[in-house]
């Protein structure tokens, strides 16, 4: 359920002082942003509102959004308008991407003028970095700088950030200006926690969850898990290593790391799947509930008129979420990391039952919880046909484990 979070202007002015900081081109030349992303969330108001708001420059609304239906309107704001910084969540520029590749003007138009692109409020795919990319060199003969930081509206926006050239995904920086960040242990990751003046202090009129946010030393309990880039070299940056409250345990006992998990999965069987719920809490093995990318499923099956249903039972799809799942499996084989079974769900996640946010980010717990059919589908002694079986399931010596089907 939504919390308040007090954010103080103590916090607000903190943070675009952390930018200016790290990011001194913000005053070079005024600003120009194209932007879609909420201002009742910390990325939409406290980063990217204030940005243009500190540092001067125009901020176009952009009434698009990365869903069916709304992204061709951002795809026409894009053509109309060239951003010098263009920032978005994962899934936006999932959704954004085919509409690059296959439109020069519009590719044209998005890079003319792109000094940075930026995202945050979930992993991003390496393959979307990749293409991105391919495209900016294609059209610039350069790359756009991409970079990325990490937060919540508990740290008004950003607890770290990227100032420097990374070359992949996943990098969310190093701690931002007059922030500390500790890395203790939790399971078998290393939980991030955050102090410092972008740091809430607490919860409107909720004490008890304010109280359980904290610990002793007085750093924010994110939920979070991270690990250096690079042990040896701590300055080339932390990795974002998945939600600690997602994982978990199978039946065996082996911990489960939903967040490898799902990325692995996507990047195997782009661009079918346009976002993935990992299952298997006290199960024997894991199962994976596809969301498909509508579009692109309909290109695979040759017929741009079929429904998330039909979509969801096209052999053509079903054949090419198989073989990009085979090819994850057979460079997982770990019972922690091999999906088993797999089903493609004929409907998108849902705002209102918080399965996702506006922002695209898909909220594992509440997707099970109401769709309980559907995972119960998965582990169905005798499987139903929409369910894909990778493996199957057997027992040997009291424990689980699996042999390719």
């Amino acid at each position: 359920m939504p919390k308040g979070v007090l954010n103080t202007q103590r916090m607000l002015t903190g943070k675009q002082l952390q930018s200016a900081l790290v990011w001194p081109f913000l005053t070079e030349e005024p600003l120009v942003l194209v932007d879609w992303l909420p201002w009742s969330h910390a990325f939409g108001a406290n980063h990217n509102f204030n940005i243009v708001l500190r540092n001067g420059g125009s901020l176009y609304i952009d009434g698009g959004k990365p869903m069916p239906g709304l992204i061709e309107k951002s795809v026409e704001n894009l053509r109309e308008v060239s951003p010098t910084l263009y920032f978005n969540a994962p899934r936006g520029f999932d959704m954004l991407l085919p509409y690059l590749e296959r439109d020069e003007a519009l590719c044209s138009s998005f890079f003319k003028n792109l000094d940075l692109i930026f995202y945050a409020s979930a992993a991003l795919p390496q393959n979307l970095w990749d293409r991105l990319e391919a495209l900016s060199i294609k059209t610039r003969g350069e790359r756009v700088r991409m970079v990325s930081s990490w937060g919540s509206s508990e740290t008004t926006s950003t607890a770290t950030s990227v100032y420097f050239t990374i070359e992949k995904a996943g990098v969310i920086g190093l701690p931002a200006p007059g922030v500390e960040i500790m890395l203790t242990p939790s399971a078998n990751k290393m939980e991030l926690r955050v102090r410092g003046p972008v740091v809430t202090p607490g919860y409107w009129k909720r004490p008890d969850l304010t109280a359980a946010a904290f610990d002793a030393e007085g750093f924010y309990r994110i939920g979070d898990a991270g690990k250096f880039d690079d042990p040896s070299d701590p300055a080339k940056g932390i990795v974002f290593d998945g939600r600690v409250a997602e994982d978990f345990k199978l039946l065996s006992g082996t911990w489960v790391h939903c967040g490898q998990v799902r990325l692995g999965a996507f990047t195997a069987c782009t661009p079918v799947i346009q976002d993935a719920v990992v299952t298997g809490r006290d199960r024997e093995y894991i199962g994976l509930l596809v969301f498909p990318n509508l579009a692109a499923c309909r290109a695979i099956a040759g017929n741009e008129d079929l429904s998330l249903a039909e979509v969801a039972v096209h052999p053509a799809v079903c054949e090419v979420l198989r073989q990009g799942l085979e090819r994850y499996n057979a460079g997982h084989g770990a019972n922690s990391m091999r999906i088993a079974r797999a089903t493609v769900l004929i409907d998108p996640p849902s705002i209102d039952l918080g399965e996702i946010t506006d922002k695209g980010y898909i909220n594992q717990r509440a997707v099970t919880e109401c769709r309980a059919d559907r995972v119960e589908a998965l582990y169905a002694q005798q499987p139903d046909p929409s369910v894909l079986v990778l493996c199957e399931t057997v027992r040997s010596r009291g424990e689980a484990c699996a042999v390719a089907a």
